[in-house]
C-alpha cells in the first residue's frame, strides 16, 4: 500500500525567504508595517489589555531567556524581538539523540496616541512577558461631577 504525502510546492520558497531573513536579522514581512503582526521564525501569542491608566501586553514566550528579549518603542511603535535556543539530549542504551531548536520572533504594535514611552516596563517570568505601557496623564479618563 502506497503512502500519500501532501506536497506544497511553495514551501521551498517560504523556507528560503525565512533563511535569508534570519541571515540578515530582518523581519520576514517588513512591508507589513501597519502595526499588526510581523513575524520571523515563529510568533508568540499576545494579549493586549487596556486599563484606566495603562495598557498591558502579555506574550507567551516559553523557553526564551529574558536576556534574549528586546523591547523598544520608537515613533509610536512598540517592538518585541527575541531569540529562542534549546537543546534536548536523550541518552539511552544503544543510541544518543540530541535535538536543537532555534527561532527568532519579531512582533510590532502601533501604540495609540497618549501613551507615556518613558514609563514602559517589561518583565518576564515563567515564560510570560508582561509589558506595561502607562497612559499619559492627559488621556486618562476623568469623572466630572454634575451639580
Amino acid at each position: 500500500m502506497a503512502n500519500l504525502i501532501r506536497s506544497n510546492p511553495w514551501r521551498v520558497f517560504d523556507e528560503l525567504q525565512k533563511e535569508m531573513n534570519r541571515m540578515q536579522n530582518y523581519p520576514a514581512s517588513s512591508e507589513d508595517d501597519n502595526g499588526n503582526v510581523v513575524t520571523s521564525d515563529w510568533a508568540p501569542s499576545v494579549d493586549i489589555k487596556e486599563e484606566d491608566d495603562k495598557f498591558l501586553l502579555i506574550a507567551d514566550i516559553p523557553g526564551v531567556d529574558p536576556k534574549d528579549i528586546e523591547v523598544h518603542m520608537e515613533n509610536g511603535v512598540l517592538t518585541i524581538k527575541g531569540e529562542k535556543e534549546s537543546e534536548k539530549k536523550t541518552d539511552r542504551e544503544g543510541y544518543k539523540r540530541i535535538e536543537r531548536t532555534h527561532g527568532v520572533f519579531y512582533r510590532r504594535f502601533s501604540m495609540p496616541d497618549g501613551v507615556n514611552p518613558d514609563g514602559i516596563q517589561a518583565n518576564s517570568k515563567h515564560g510570560v512577558l508582561t509589558v506595561t505601557i502607562p497612559k499619559s496623564e492627559a488621556v486618562q479618563p476623568r469623572r466630572i461631577e454634575v451639580s
